[in-house]
């Protein structure tokens, strides 16, 4: 499965590495790439807007992430290409942590890990190529994934309300919208084609 899609590989592994280092190794790792506003507004400590998704809160975190990713990615890669697919994943991660950017800039001490935002572009990509496509949940309970894709958003939304940093365990729930809206933008800018696709499938 992997052999036409290199880099949906190399984001499970280097995720997998990375966060599992960080978690089981060296914990003080995740303090160093999470994001983290203030850090990177005073200090200038931009690359936090990328590494801060290579670091997870728990192990549970790691897992929803990557098995998303490894249901969505060899997909959406061999759809649109290697290079595109590359483009989605970092931009709809750019976009998530510039929407939380903007929302926690005077936040003191707020801090976020995860891949979630870049999951959750490749999650609203994906729906635009295939709406109606079965996703499973606890691999019993089929839905379409367009559905999947609002719910996924929709709990994000929910979560950034009532969220407590300390009792969210560090998951930048703001990022799923800006991860979202990031998917959706750098699709149709890499594979503009995908917008009639999408409309010819819901009958538009």
């Amino acid at each position: 499965m992997f052999y036409d899609t290199p880099f949906t590989l190399f984001l499970l592994l280097i995720n997998i590495l990375v966060s599992g280092y960080a978690l089981y190794q060296d914990k003080s790792l995740i303090g160093k790439l999470s994001f983290k506003p203030r850090e990177i507004l005073q200090n200038k400590e931009w690359y936090r807007m990328i590494t801060g998704g290579f670091v997870h809160g728990g192990l549970g975190h790691l897992a929803f992430n990557m098995i998303t990713l490894y249901y969505f990615g060899p997909y959406l890669e061999a759809q649109i290409g290697s290079l595109a697919f590359l483009v989605v994943y970092f931009g709809a991660e750019l976009a998530a942590h510039g929407l939380t950017l903007l929302l926690h800039k005077d936040t003191p001490g707020y801090s976020a890990v995860g891949a979630s935002g870049a999951i959750s572009g490749l999650v609203f990509s994906f729906c635009l190529f295939q709406p109606f496509a079965s996703i499973y949940l606890f691999f019993a309970i089929g839905i379409p994934a367009w559905l999947f894709a609002f719910s996924f958003v929709g709990f994000s939304v929910w979560a950034m309300r009532k969220r407590e940093s300390a009792a969210m365990g560090g998951i930048a729930h703001e990022a799923h919208l800006g991860g979202a809206i990031g998917g959706l933008v750098f699709t149709l800018l890499m594979h503009p084609s995908a917008l009639k696709s999408f409309l010819s499938q819901i009958g538009m």
